[in-house]
């Protein structure tokens, strides 16, 4: 499994954020059962940045704690059998031809929210970015939370993962 994580911003996070991002993408990779080795990209950013990312790809002018751009269209959340025929068919629309890892997609955490959130919601800051991370991951296997009961799925898979790597509030 390939995780690249990018720190793009001179606010500082003091916490071991690349483990933390490392064991929930791992978890998450399990509890979903990817069938595959996989690739996920987190960029670490800040509110300016990810103010001017939410305004360009979601037209929405003003920052949010995390983004998730996933690469896989699922028909069904995270099922990877219905997905076989046509990576069989093009494996370019899926796999990185250099890996041949999986692309799931990317996901951008600011920073500041990070720090705002664990804040504001009473818990560390390990906590929130693992949850942001988690969430978002949910996001990258095609799980949504536009309606109440894809809300309800997603949120209990997100603590279901947290749970089992004992990140609690």
């Amino acid at each position: 499994m390939t995780i690249n994580i990018e720190y793009e911003t001179e606010k500082q996070l003091d916490l071991p954020y690349e483990d933390i991002i490392t064991r929930v993408v791992t978890q998450a990779m399990d509890y979903e059962k990817c069938p595959y080795e996989a690739e996920v990209n987190v960029v670490l950013t800040d509110n300016e940045s990810i103010h001017a990312i939410n305004k360009e790809y979601r037209e929405v002018d003003n920052p949010t704690d995390v983004l998730s751009f996933p690469m896989i269209q699922y028909e069904t959340p995270a099922d990877f059998d219905a997905l076989e025929a046509d990576m069989d068919a093009n494996p370019q629309d899926y796999f990185n031809p250099d890996s041949g890892e999986l692309v799931l997609g990317d996901i951008i955490i600011s920073v500041e929210k990070v720090k705002e959130q664990a804040e504001k919601y009473g818990h560390s800051t390990t906590r929130e970015l693992a949850f942001l991370v988690a969430h978002s991951m949910m996001h990258l296997f095609g799980y949504d939370h536009m309606e109440p009961d894809e809300a309800k799925e997603m949120e209990r898979k997100q603590s279901e993962v947290l749970d089992q790597l004992g990140i609690t509030r």
